[in-house]
């Protein structure tokens, strides 16, 4: 059975970080959605702009086709995407059966400090709070905190994919 693991959450929870590692560790190729972004949605959010529902469609949509693309050749993928509210989730989960979420939980504070560690990059920490407060946090994810070391998130995240990555078709 193919599968598409999502790892979800707010800006500088450490999707591409978890995303990479987990990537490294089963095999399987990782993409990160804010590679995906159109320019005017990068721009806004380098301007300190949240961005709204209908700057985001578009870009959903084309990560939809991406992880229907990798259904379809039956080839797994890890992707890093903040998926942040259920109706983003649900244009993500194009086949529920092969898709995984994992949300990974962190409070305010840490991620605040974590963002502004950052350089380079076009998320702005004055924009987490906007992201908490869109946030709504998914039922059917795996949960992760996001105190431990990525090593020991990733072996969590491991643990809990085991039953579902070796159940037959």
């Amino acid at each position: 059975m193919p599968l598409v693991l999502i790892i979800m959450g707010v800006s500088g929870c450490g999707k591409t970080t978890i995303g990479r590692l987990l990537s490294a560790t089963l095999d399987w190729p990782f993409f990160d959605a804010d590679d995906f972004h159109p320019p005017a949605n990068v721009k806004k959010m380098g301007a300190g702009t949240p961005l709204t529902d209908q700057d985001r469609l578009p870009w959903l949509k084309t990560l939809a086709t991406k992880v229907q693309e990798h259904i379809d050749q039956n080839q797994p993928m890890v992707l890093a995407c903040s998926a942040l509210k259920d109706a983003y989730r649900q244009v993500l989960c194009v086949d529920s059966k092969h898709i995984q979420f994992v949300y990974l939980k962190g409070d305010f504070h840490l991620i605040t400090l974590r963002l502004q560690a950052r350089e380079d990059h076009f998320m702005k920490a004055s924009l987490l709070q906007s992201q908490f407060d869109g946030l709504e946090e998914p039922e059917d994810a795996i949960v992760v905190s996001i105190n431990p070391s990525p090593f020991d998130i990733v072996e969590t995240i491991r643990t809990s994919l085991d039953s579902r990555l070796n159940t037959p078709n």
